[in-house]
């Protein structure tokens, strides 16, 4: 499951990267069906860019397509890596007044990140909180076969418990997600292959460890 997540993003990463575009914004919605999912999402950029990498539907907004995003959703982390799987960057909350606050937690739990990119191939991944990388994308996320693992929150336990760590009346969330790419030259949503292409790609890849932290409650 890990390498074949980091081989399906690596395929689709170089057949995008075979045309030649110019900036543009893209936006991607979905839902998660367990706790654990990971999305995945391929851009290029075809000269050093600054890049928005950011999430809509912890609190709902209005995404780069013009399209109104529910509040409600999941409490996202996103990650950015290089071509071969290594960690760039990556943001949980980014704090007060850089993404919308929740009105009914009154929590800014929605992912933002900004990364000065030269051109090249990247990839970004999208989890549930603490669902953190574990390494490099080969080496697979925190939570990897939890499918139910926010029920240790104390929110709803009957199936994939959506929710957020505030303990705050309304953190019982739902499955829906919004991710916005900006500035890129391309950028597509990666489906998850069968275990069997793992077999297309051989890739060694170095770890690169997070230091885990919790997510204060408010006040």
């Amino acid at each position: 499951m890990r390498k074949t997540l980091l081989a399906a993003a690596a395929a689709i990463s170089l057949l995008a990267g075979a045309s030649t575009a110019s900036a543009a914004n893209f936006s991607f919605t979905g839902n998660f069906a367990l706790d654990d999912d990971v999305q995945l999402f391929n851009f290029n950029v075809t000269s050093e860019s600054m890049v928005t990498l950011r999430t809509l539907s912890y609190a709902g907004g209005l995404n780069a397509a013009g399209e109104t995003i529910a509040r409600g959703g999941f409490d996202p982390i996103l990650i950015l890596y290089d071509s071969a799987g290594n960690v760039i960057d990556w943001n949980d909350d980014p704090g007060p007044g850089v993404v919308p606050t929740d009105p009914t937690t009154n929590s800014y739990w929605d992912a933002f990140l900004t990364a000065l990119l030269a051109p090249g191939s990247y990839i970004v991944s999208l989890t549930q909180y603490d669902n953190f990388s574990s390494g490099t994308l080969a080496d697979g996320f925190w939570r990897e076969g939890e499918g139910n693992f926010t029920a240790y929150i104390g929110c709803p336990t009957g199936g994939p418990a959506f929710n957020d760590a505030s303990g705050q009346p309304g953190c019982a969330r739902d499955s829906h997600w919004a991710v916005d790419v900006l500035n890129v030259a391309d950028a597509s949503a990666v489906p998850v292959p069968e275990p069997a292409s793992l077999s297309l790609f051989g890739l060694g890849l170095l770890g690169l460890g997070f230091i885990r932290h919790r997510k204060a409650r408010q006040g």
